[in-house]
């Protein structure tokens, strides 16, 4: 459901957001990306989605449907069943007293698709508007209602596979393991899990999900399927099904409920000593690259991000340890500098997501492409912006930060904790200090906590304890005088949509030393130190991660345990 691009650009322009030369080049831009302008100007932070919604709302004279503050019941929403409703993007919601039914579209202006809900449902519909965030509550609905379903449908296909007596490759094509295994996916899918873990012990197979950063146990398997569900895996991520004692990895496409949306599933196999363990990762193909807002910045940090990004040469560097959201934050600084005039050329491991217009290079050692060699070879391709995965040798670093000085903008990411210690880790890795100075432009350092719930969010007056936690972190980075403490806290009760948690969804906390003279000068001092680098810093007014955690828990985004656990990681 779209504005016609014409409109939208009267409606912009008039609201002042943006000029309309400025529009003009960002229409060309998504037509180029193949992205719907709404969506680039809600990725570039011009618009919010809420202001979005609303303009699609008056335009087309229907409601939103704000299945987010709904309760839908079982029956009603188990009028459609949840294939079609991800095929057709369209949620039952309500019946009203005269027998029409209330449906959440993501197109309710789509006639074919009334038409074809009202010859399914047997009655004539109400359609109302509800983007993707809303239509993904309504599918999580189905997750919670198919829990029971699940766990009966996966022991169901266990005895039916354990009486067909067939083990291994022999098993992998037959319907009851084929079946296992949609239905793993499928429920992890409801759960909004990212990844999902098969691992197998003495007694028996554990599947544990991850849910917003934290495992779940999900339910226990016999062993005898164990070798039928991996084979079946490297069956469909184009493995050799007959190695068992070598690492292997590789990736399918999943259809999502057999609509047109697909995921893309990344696996990994390692070998362990009750045998193989699976794990996949869960990827959306279709994805685009967050906003810098939708990450977690705030908009004075993202000012600094975009500044940075201006600059044709120089490094930009992303720390954190490994699961903090590195890679999505350089997918979306990637995002919006990928325009016409520039070559863009990534050498990662693994590629996460599928960027068009961009060249994606994938390490393969096996083939002789390492982050070192790879950077040579784009080196040779003309490019003008290069993202380098990880720099994990000195060799990587060296190429990169030669790289950065002849004119090209590089992007990549470091195992450090904060940011200021990217620099030490440089110098560790053989880069001397005045080259240090000279190539970087920015380190962003970075952690994951998980999101309140907005659904049973509620306030309380932080304990004593909380405080005297809060003092104690803060002295130890020696602020304790220039920060103000919180008046109120916020937590999530546990409900239905979180699951009992009180989180739903995560989002970023951040800290950013901006290269400036006077921190290039503190690098190339002779008496250089860490904690002189942060001091100055400090005073040109970098804020801690911590600190960062703290304003989002003052707005009610986070809680004060999150940031406390992800900071002491």
């Amino acid at each position: 459901m779209q504005i016609p691009v014409q409109k939208l650009k009267e409606i912009i322009v008039a609201e002042n957001f943006i000029s309309a030369a400025d529009f003009d080049i960002l229409a060309e831009e998504a037509a180029r990306l193949g992205h719907n302008v709404s969506d680039v100007l809600v990725s570039k932070s011009l618009v919010s989605p809420e202001y979005l919604a609303d303009l699609l709302s008056s335009y087309f004279g229907v409601e939103k449907a704000n299945l987010n503050t709904r309760i839908i019941e079982k029956d009603i929403l188990q009028l459609l069943p949840e294939e079609l409703a991800r095929q057709k993007k369209a949620i039952v919601f309500a019946k009203e007293e005269s027998g029409v039914f209330d449906v959440a579209m993501e197109d309710p202006s789509d006639l074919a698709t009334i038409e074809f809900l009202e010859q399914n449902l047997g009655g004539k519909i109400k359609s109302f508007l509800a983007l993707g965030g809303d239509l993904n509550k309504g599918f999580a609905m189905y997750g919670k209602e198919m829990s029971q379903d699940f766990r009966q449908t996966i022991e169901e296909n266990i005895k039916e596979s354990l009486r067909m007596g067939k083990k291994g490759d022999e098993a992998a094509t037959e319907v009851p393991i084929v079946a296992i295994v949609d239905n793993l996916i499928s429920y992890a899918l409801s759960t909004r899990s990212s990844d999902i873990h098969f691992e197998i012990f003495q007694d028996g197979i554990l599947v544990r999900y991850r849910v917003d950063g934290v495992l779940h146990e999900i339910m226990k398997v016999p062993k005898e399927v164990h070798s039928a569900i991996v084979a079946r895996v490297k069956l469909l991520a184009g493995l050799k099904i007959d190695e068992h004692y070598k690492p292997q990895d590789g990736r399918f496409r999943y259809k999502i409920g057999g609509g047109k949306d697909v995921l893309d599933v990344r696996v990994s196999i390692l070998p362990t000593y009750y045998g193989e363990k699976v794990e996949m990762r869960l990827l959306s193909a279709s994805q685009r690259p967050l906003s810098l807002k939708e990450v977690g910045l705030f908009d004075e940090e993202a000012e600094i991000v975009l500044e940075n990004i201006k600059k044709s040469y120089g490094m930009i560097l992303v720390c954190g340890p490994t699961g903090s959201g590195k890679t999505t934050t350089l997918y979306s600084i990637l995002g919006l500098l990928n325009k016409p005039e520039v070559n863009i050329v990534t050498i990662e491991d693994p590629i996460e997501y599928d960027i068009k217009f961009i060249n994606q290079t994938q390490i393969n050692s096996q083939a002789g492409i390492t982050f070192a060699g790879g950077l040579r070879s784009i080196l040779r391709q003309d490019p003008n912006i290069i993202m380098v995965g990880e720099i994990r040798d000195a060799e990587t670093a060296d190429i990169s930060v030669q790289a950065a000085l002849t004119g090209h903008l590089v992007l990549s990411s470091l195992h450090t904790n904060d940011a200021p210690t990217a620099v030490p880790r440089l110098m560790d890795m053989h880069i001397v200090p005045f080259l240090v100075a000279a190539v970087i432009n920015m380190v962003l350092a970075q952690r994951l906590v998980r999101s309140i719930c907005l659904e049973c969010i509620y306030s309380v007056e932080p304990s004593k304890e909380i405080i005297d936690v809060i003092r104690r972190q803060l002295k130890e980075l020696g602020i304790e005088e220039t920060f103000k403490l919180p008046k109120l806290i916020y937590h999530g009760k546990g409900c239905q949509s979180c699951g009992g948690t009180g989180y739903r969804g995560r989002t970023g906390i951040f800290e950013i030393l901006n290269i400036s003279e006077d921190i290039r000068k503190s690098i190339i001092s002779p008496d250089f130190s860490l904690d002189g680098l942060k001091k100055a810093a400090r005073a040109q007014g970098m804020i801690s991660m911590f600190e960062h955690g703290l304003r989002k828990v003052e707005r009610g985004m986070t809680t004060i345990e999150e940031v406390l656990r992800v900071i002491r990681e």
